[in-house]
């Protein structure tokens, strides 16, 4: 990757980029409210069940869907995936969250002038704009190989996954690096598998995980939104 697609990438998959992914825990808190998750090896299960049942298997396969829809210029493909995504958050809060850092996301992208006209007219197409559509978005503006982005995008998602045991399990510093360190193999598998699905594969059926989110709109004491 030349030197310029990589530090789009880092920027794109920065934690400090001002879409609000800090925020969210998608069901974890709820996971450590419960005790299911309470300490590192507890939390490395976690992350990794949730990485390869659920991640690997719909959300990072809908980016790379999208990334080609983007590229490819193709509407339709970009309408149908980005409907697809949202018609699969099964929670009031798995679908806030998506919209609200879908948006966020697509606004910075506009403020910074990313892409032209014609890509940005796609995205600005969708009614709403879930946070797999809009970071297609920026990747194919920014030239970042999809392979690239597909695996930031994992990777974003365990830091922030970490990051959230970090604070609440909670887990020393040291603690969260060696997880993070641990999760890259998982990662590099999630990331193989995710583009070779067929569409009749795709699937993020979770039950557990649903109502585990749906717990959380309701848990008494919390940090984060979802």
């Amino acid at each position: 990757m030349h030197a310029q697609a990589l530090l789009h990438l880092l920027q794109l998959t920065s934690p400090s980029l001002p879409i609000g992914a800090y925020s969210y825990s998608q069901g974890l808190e709820a996971a450590l409210e419960n005790g299911t998750v309470k300490d590192e090896a507890s939390a490395r299960r976690w992350i990794v069940d949730t990485l390869h049942e659920v991640v690997a298997r719909f959300e990072a396969p809908v980016l790379w869907r999208l990334l080609h829809a983007f590229a490819a210029r193709d509407a339709d493909a970009v309408q149908l995936w980005t409907e697809r995504f949202i018609a699969a958050r099964d929670t009031a809060e798995f679908r806030a969250e998506t919209i609200q850092m879908g948006y966020s996301l697509g606004k910075l992208a506009g403020d910074l002038q990313i892409g032209d006209a014609d890509l940005h007219a796609l995205l600005l197409a969708q009614p709403e704009i879930p946070l797999p559509t809009a970071l297609a978005y920026a990747a194919v503006a920014l030239n970042v190989p999809h392979d690239a982005a597909l695996l930031g995008m994992l990777f974003s998602w365990a830091e922030n996954q970490v990051l959230v045991c970090v604070k609440s399990v909670p887990l020393g510093q040291v603690s969260g690096q060696r997880l993070l360190l641990s999760l890259q193999p998982e990662l590099e598998r999630a990331a193989q598998l995710a583009p070779a699905l067929n569409d009749d594969e795709l699937s993020n059926w979770s039950p557990g995980l649903s109502l585990l989110s749906m717990q959380h709109e309701i848990q008494y004491s919390r940090l984060y939104r979802s």
